[in-house]
């Protein structure tokens, strides 16, 4: 049986950060991905929060370097394995997948999050039909077009500004009658011709042949509904975290989010989390790489304690 000192579910900043840790400090270290190395933040045109960088990044660039420093340092990483389930026996984690099972000493979930959807009608229905929840990724499918944005915060305000790059006209449909997206970004979104601001509205059913050609809108003080027509919809509404494979009663959670401590502890000894997948207020990469390198910390001391 092929044991890691340390197994990590999430290839994302957190996962990342905390590898190189574990890595450096010559732990046998695995990242499980389910889909792309590096997160959400490889769909992100452009990153200006993050520090260290006097200019704007690139998403994918600045995951590309974080994979390549894990790997340069030692870190294993397989990618397209889904978990499905986590037990633990004689101290030893068991991971089951699509792939594989695996086997760890210690674990570290940095499993992250996903958008979340709408639930309305006509969503599911014209997803990749116009239906998006990256505006990088298929904004340029959208040339010329008009299209609608719904959220009010940094996501949704920053991918809407990506968006005029690509087309003529976006509409932010946001519940609120403010935004919760920093000064600066709706600063931007408010000097910018191309978008048009539609407040204390709530989308009802997105509609089409075989592609979306409208959305319906309510006026949540008038109650009015009206059509608004266009080509896409990009929908950023918050997050959900992807923490479907793990058992409450196994791990303590809150709303699917993870619960841990100050040292990224969770309530099973030798289980820790970090980044989107926690409880916590503020989900930016610079806490997520914060979150990687306590969590990798714990586990550091964690190992020690048992002679590894």
């Amino acid at each position: 049986m092929n044991i890691y000192d340390v197994l990590i579910i999430g290839g994302g900043p957190a996962g990342l950060t905390a590898a190189i840790y574990t890595s450096r400090a010559k732990f046998k270290t695995l990242i499980l991905e389910k889909m792309i190395v590096g997160g959400q933040v490889t769909t992100t045109h452009e990153v200006e929060n993050y520090p260290g960088f006097a200019e704007p990044i690139n998403g994918f660039l600045l995951m590309d370097n974080f994979q390549r420093q894990a790997k340069r340092l030692g870190t294993e990483i397989i990618t397209g394995v889904e978990v499905k389930s986590i037990s633990m026996s004689q101290d030893i984690f068991e991971i089951n997948s699509n792939k594989d099972t695996f086997y760890s000493r210690a674990l570290i979930i940095a499993s992250g999050a996903r958008y979340k959807k709408l639930g309305i009608k006509g969503e599911s229905q014209y997803i990749g039909r116009g239906v998006s929840y990256c505006a990088t990724c298929d904004g340029a499918f959208f040339r010329n077009m008009e299209v609608a944005v719904i959220g009010g915060g940094n996501s949704a305000l920053e991918e809407a500004i990506f968006l005029t790059k690509f087309v003529s006209k976006v509409y932010i449909i946001h519940r609120r009658g403010e935004f919760r997206a920093d000064k600066i970004v709706q600063e931007r979104v408010s000097q910018n011709s191309k978008i048009e601001l539609l407040l204390n509205s709530v989308p009802l059913e997105i509609k089409g042949g075989n592609v979306v050609e409208k959305i319906v809108i309510q006026n949540k003080i008038s109650g009015d509904m009206r059509d608004i027509n266009v080509s896409g919809v990009f929908v950023f509404i918050g997050l959900d975290p992807n923490t479907e494979f793990i058992d409450p009663s196994f791990i303590e959670s809150k709303d699917g989010y993870l619960i841990v401590d100050s040292e990224c502890k969770t309530n099973r000894n030798g289980c820790f989390a970090a980044g989107d997948a926690v409880h916590k207020s503020l989900r930016q990469i610079a806490t997520a790489v914060g979150d990687g390198a306590v969590a990798a910390n714990s586990v550091k001391n964690y190992l020690e304690k048992l002679g590894i």
